[in-house]
């Protein structure tokens, strides 16, 4: 397989994650650069498009983003060049256009950064918030993780390289270095289609230096590895031509053992699953490079060649230049300081435990032999203690929970191995059967429980329901999943982001296994809490882990269109204000439940939403259908997240108006209460934002949403995709202040607007906070981990025309910018022709904003944009400005200023 050449001149097309589309190659706007088309701009500016190859449309739109949103930012905020800095808006714009030719090395090296530079460039360029779409931060967030696994594989490559190897003669110890590294950068980006799992390449790591440890002197190895070479290692090295390579036949390759478990033992991984690796991934990979049937070392110039087509074909960074400290490739000086140290034994009598600084590889080392550790009694089928409670069962479960486990089983491996590479099914079966052991351990500790508790030994309404079987190996398995992957969310939700998609979902972190098993967000929710109290072995970080993924339920995936929680919600209605889901007279009482798993799921609903075996017992007719315990705790927690988040936002912004914060909470609870299709197929913080603007408003306390969503974005765990792609209606999405225009305020303004009267609203209480009831740790304040959004099926949303008093809620003058376009806006408004609503070029296809687009300097949207040809309605917002607001204005202008220049 011939190498491709270095591109010297045609570009080629950009191939990072979620860029499957190209421009028309004959397209005038994606041809060579064209220096006489660009004379508007800066001379610089050109010749570095002309040497970064960018089409004609990507200088434009660079150039578009350096003039609006760069060029005008605070110097004292951007401690790089105008050179590096346009290379980032020409990286931005070719990422967005699809219009990048050349790999992310040989950008780096033509605007002088390194990728931590370029990355901390992008983030600090985003002040703005609209200047970086998902699109492009969805592929710079992978980038960045994609350098972090390679720094952390290439600090233990140096480690484990200088104690195995002895060679004296400097130029062939160079030439194993670059050897060994380069087959195994060629190994991981060949058989690995997740490139960014650390266990897995550290594992692959380990497989391609024992295939080059054996394969030389054993008197030039160190101790223990000299000893570990068995009698049935290869011979030592020799140099086979090319021409032999050819004649000679492949013998099968032979692992040794002891050296694989010497290799193991000093990397604190398992030898089973290297084992596995080396069978199933390392060997089909040297059958795929012909290196199979190699007797002597590989030879440097058939690696180099090979990686080199793989490098070009990703359009990536060149990993080998950590073998000569390239400056593209340095680190920052906190990942400079991340070097293992050996732990320093406590002298005699001494009981302080010295913490250690661990590497990213050590530590998830470390996080799996724990986890084997705890689960080293546990087995993988059902104990004779849970067959007992099986057998005791009115409809005996073991059969059912048998397949279950079997076919489900099936899909976890099948999954696994699309998302990390064709040959790792071995190692899907590994981490599956890890998690039935804990699905097991942890059923039997909940059962025994229930039997403590209830003084019964019949369980089979609980035994015999699919979701909680479901839910309860879901949940080991994301335990096992997060051991290995570390314990993170995913970054932009189900399937794809905005913009950016991938034919095979590789991103293993939670909740890709709620995907993998087509499990409702909301029934993997009753689990939770139960999981955690039965397992005692389960560490803190997990634990937190598990709650922050009950975070991400209550606030997005719960409202799934196809999620049972509206079921729920639709029989609360209908059985009268009586039966609300939580009343709000109860928000202030502490949160005190003994609800488990099994309440939860035999949780009331109606007889046919479930199966006969599972259901729960019917109401006996003439009396009142007992509450659901579900959907009560559900809503309980989901107000005490909720009120924690709005306060940590208001604590950012409104300071100084202390007595909206209650205005905004009992807003943001009736809407939770009393209007929760809103949040159907959207994102609890965008209640929480628009509540704020909209009370803002109302009390003419001028906050914009520029100034609501930059704090936002400051808080831990946050995404732009929950300002910047709001559902607005099936199948369309824009901005949260086309949201707020067209759906919030339309749906809430008679409630907004009684808090203007001299009457408002009685306030609701304000929740008790408890501490988490996950063993008594502090509860974390939630984020905005992850926004996960697909189109409505349905929407009972109809826009209603404007009144004079409600149009003093609409937000002007930031994703708009011009009247004309406001005007068009209340034509919308006022048609009920919803495919009117968004053409705004006069009967083109409606097409969602692509990014955000904030006020102006000099605008504001409470007194409207400065373009000429102001409609009526803006002019009288502008005669309806006050002094005090403008007041507050200046005010907040002034703080926004001296937080720009604070570090």
């Amino acid at each position: 397989m011939p190498p491709k050449k270095r591109s010297s001149g045609t570009p080629q097309k950009k191939e990072f994650k979620g860029n499957t589309k190209s421009e028309s190659p004959d397209s005038s706007e994606n041809a060579v650069l064209s220096p006489e088309r660009h004379k508007d701009k800066e001379s610089e500016f050109v010749s570095l498009s002309e040497e970064l190859h960018a089409t004609n449309l990507v200088c434009d739109h660079a150039w578009r983003i350096w003039e609006k949103e760069i060029r005008p930012m605070e110097k004292a905020n951007m401690a790089y060049s105008n050179r590096q800095q346009w290379g980032a808006c020409l990286f931005i714009a070719g990422m967005e256009l699809e219009g990048i030719s050349l790999t992310f090395t040989q950008f780096l090296k033509v605007v002088g950064l390194s990728v931590k530079q370029f990355i901390s460039l992008v983030r600090k360029m985003d002040v703005n918030v609209d200047t970086i779409s998902p699109k492009v931060n969805t592929a710079v967030t992978r980038l960045e993780k994609k350098y972090d696994v390679a720094f952390a594989l290439y600090q233990r490559f140096v480690k484990t390289f200088e104690k195995i190897f002895a060679e004296p003669d400097k130029e062939k110890r160079k030439e194993l270095w670059e050897s060994s590294w380069t087959m195994f950068l060629l190994a991981k980006g060949t058989s690995l289609q997740m490139e960014d799992d650390l266990v897995i390449a550290f594992q692959l790591l380990l497989c391609v230096l024992e295939f080059f440890t054996k394969r030389f002197t054993p008197s030039l190895l160190q101790s223990p590895y000299k000893s570990a070479v068995s009698s049935s290692t290869l011979s030592p090295p020799t140099r086979a031509s090319r021409r032999n390579q050819g004649k000679t036949k492949p013998r099968p390759l032979e692992m040794d053992m002891q050296l694989l478990e010497t290799l193991c033992k000093e990397g604190d991984c398992s030898v089973d699953e290297v084992k596995n690796v080396y069978q199933t991934t390392f060997c089909a990979f040297l059958d795929s490079v012909g290196l199979s049937g190699l007797q002597g070392l590989p030879p440097m110039e058939t690696l180099s060649k090979q990686y080199e087509e793989l490098y070009h074909k990703n359009k990536d960074f060149d990993a080998r230049l950590f073998l000569v400290d390239d400056e593209t490739l340095s680190p920052n000086e906190i990942e400079v300081s991340k070097v293992e140290v050996t732990p320093r034994k406590n002298f005699p009598g001494e009981d302080v435990v010295i913490p250690v600084p661990q590497t990213p590889i050590r530590a998830a080392m470390n996080s799996i032999q724990q986890l084997r550790v705890d689960l080293t009694s546990a087995s993988d089928q059902p104990s004779s203690n849970l067959l007992a409670y099986y057998k005791n069962c009115t409809v005996d479960p073991s059969e059912e929970i048998r397949k279950r486990v079997e076919e489900l089983g099936q899909v976890f491996i099948q999954r696994f191995a699309q998302a990390v590479g064709q040959h790792c099914e071995g190692l899907g079966r590994k981490r599956f059967n890890l998690g039935a052991q804990l699905y097991y351990k942890v059923m039997e500790s909940m059962l025994k429980s229930e039997e403590k508790r209830l003084s019964v030994q019949n369980f089979s309404k609980l035994l015999n329901n699919a979701a909680f079987h479901t839910s309860l190996l879901a949940c080991a398995l994301e335990v096992v999943m997060a051991t290995y992957v570390g314990n993170s969310l995913k970054n932009g939700g189900f399937g794809c982001s905005s913009g950016a998609s991938d034919s095979i979902e590789t991103d293993l972190c939670f909740p890709w296994i709620l995907d993998v098993f087509q499990l409702p967000a909301f029934d993997f929710y009753k689990v939770i809490e139960s999981f955690i109290k039965a397992e005692p072995t389960l560490k803190h970080d997990m634990m937190k882990h598990l709650e922050q993924c009950e975070h991400v339920i209550m606030e997005s995936l719960a409202w799934r269109a196809d999620s049972p929680l509206f079921e729920l919600l639709k029989q609360s209605r209908e059985e009268g204000p009586g039966e609300q889901a939580e009343p709000p007279a109860t928000l202030n009482q502490p949160l005190h439940h003994n609800h488990t798993a099994a309440d939860l799921y035999l949780s009331p609903v109606r007889p046919s939403r479930q199966p006969l075996s599972t259901e729960a017992e019917p109401p006996t007719p003439g009396t009142k259908a007992p509450r659901s315990n579900s959907l009560s705790l559900f809503y309980k927690k989901l107000y005490r997240m909720a009120y924690l988040r709005l306060k940590t936002l208001f604590s950012h912004l409104l300071t100084s108006h202390p007595e909206l914060e209650p205005i905004i909470w009992t807003l943001l609870q009736h809407t939770l209460q009393n209007e929760h299709e809103l949040m159907q197929e959207r994102h609890l913080d965008q209640l929480i934002m628009s509540a704020m603007y909209a009370i803002c408003k109302v009390k003419n306390v001028d906050l914009r949403f520029k100034t609501i969503v930059t704090a936002y974005k400051e808080l831990p765990n946050t995404n732009q995709e929950t300002f910047k792609r709001v559902l607005i209606r099936e199948g369309q999405y824009d901005s949260i202040i086309v949201f707020y225009n067209l759906v919030f305020m339309q749906k809430l303004k008679t409630n907004i607007l009684q808090y203007s009267s001299p009457r408002p609203p009685p306030l609701s209480p304000i929740p008790h906070i408890p501490c988490s009831p996950y063993k008594n740790s502090p509860l974390r304040v939630p984020g905005s981990n992850n926004v996960y959004v697909s189109p409505l099926k349905s929407s009972r949303m109809s826009p209603v025309p404007m009144t004079p008093r409600s149009r003093i809620l609409i937000s002007i003058g930031e994703s708009f910018g011009s009247a004309d376009k406001f005007q068009k806006i209340n034509q919308m408004m006022s048609s009920t022709d919803w495919s009117l609503k968004r053409s705004l070029d006069g009967g083109s296809a409606p097409k969602p904003l692509k990014r955000l687009r904030f006020d102006m300097d000099g605008q504001d949207e409470a007194d409207g944009s400065k373009s000429s040809g102001e409609s009526t309605l803006i002019q009288k917002l502008a005669e309806m400005s006050s002094t005090r607001s403008r007041m507050q204005e200046q005010k907040l202008k002034e703080e926004s200023v001296k937080e720009h220049l604070e570090p």
